[in-house]
C-alpha cells in the first residue's frame, strides 16, 4: 500500500521538493534591505554611527517578522518538503539495501 503522505507529481511520480535557494535569498536580502533601511531613517533623525546600527538592528527584527511573513513562511514549507523528501530517499535507500525479506 502506498504512503498517502508521500507528495506526488503530477505524473504520478514522486514530487521533486520545492527550491529552498531562492527563497532564502528573498528572506536574506529582505531582512538586510529592511535592517539598512531603518538605520538610515536613524541615522537622518540624528542618532550617531554605533546606536544607529544598534537601534536599526533591533527594530529590523519586529519589523522583518511582519513585513517578510511570505517569503518566511515559503522558505519554511520549502525546507519542511525537502526533509520530508530526504527521509522518504533514505528510507526506499534502507529498503533496498536490506534485500527481499521473507526469504530463506
Amino acid at each position: 500500500m502506498a504512503d498517502s503522505t508521500a507528495a506526488t507529481s503530477p505524473t504520478g511520480g514522486p514530487a521533486t521538493p520545492p527550491k529552498v535557494g531562492p527563497w532564502l535569498v528573498m528572506y536574506t536580502v529582505g531582512r538586510l534591505g529592511i535592517f539598512a533601511l531603518l538605520t538610515l531613517v536613524l541615522w537622518m533623525v540624528g542618532l550617531d554611527f554605533w546606536s544607529g546600527l544598534l537601534f536599526g538592528l533591533l527594530l529590523s527584527m519586529p519589523v522583518s517578522y511582519f513585513a517578510l511573513r511570505l517569503a518566511r513562511e515559503r522558505l519554511n514549507e520549502a525546507l519542511a518538503a525537502r526533509s520530508v523528501a530526504r527521509r522518504t530517499a533514505k528510507q526506499e535507500l534502507r529498503t533496498r539495501l536490506s534485500g527481499p525479506t521473507g526469504e530463506q
